[in-house]
């Protein structure tokens, strides 16, 4: 028996594509890091950083409290914490992101909110630079998170 629907090339297993690998519903919510192996869509609420290897789609309904790392990052909810994403980032009207993002392309529709700081890197240089800069200031604010409670 074949089933050509759950075969999948290895460009698609590779990068996540062809299905959503995590979902996170309605009316469920996650309080902890979030480290996803492709395609990823929140449509709950989640309070803690999200790393996905593949796309991330933040739902209308959805609430984050998260710095979200992906490859192509679709926001149609709301987004407190910075958005890292390699290839493209789409803030759609109904999205609010209230931090920074760095990303190679970005398309914000009309009525988006963006609160924050937008880097938009047109080369390789330039996006390991930013992306450098972002791990930095990261790993000082952790530091400095780390020094206040001991």
């Amino acid at each position: 028996m074949n089933r050509p629907s759950l075969i999948k090339s290895k460009a698609e297993r590779a990068s996540g594509a062809g299905g959503i690998n995590t979902i996170i519903g309605p009316n469920t919510g996650v309080w902890g890091s979030i480290d996803a192996g492709g395609f990823t869509r929140v449509d709950g609420s989640v309070r803690g950083d999200m790393s996905a290897k593949g796309r991330v789609v933040v739902g209308e309904r959805a609430r984050m409290r998260s710095n979200i790392t992906g490859t192509q990052v679709t926001i149609g909810g709301v987004v407190r914490g910075n958005v890292l994403a390699s290839e493209r980032l789409i803030v759609l009207s109904t999205g609010l992101v209230l931090g920074d993002v760095i990303t190679r392309r970005i398309q914000a529709d009309e009525g988006c909110i963006i609160h924050g700081r937008i880097v938009v890197c047109t080369s390789e240089d330039t996006w390991n630079e930013a992306l450098a800069a972002y791990r930095d200031a990261i790993g000082v604010r952790e530091t400095l998170a780390g020094g206040e409670s001991a």
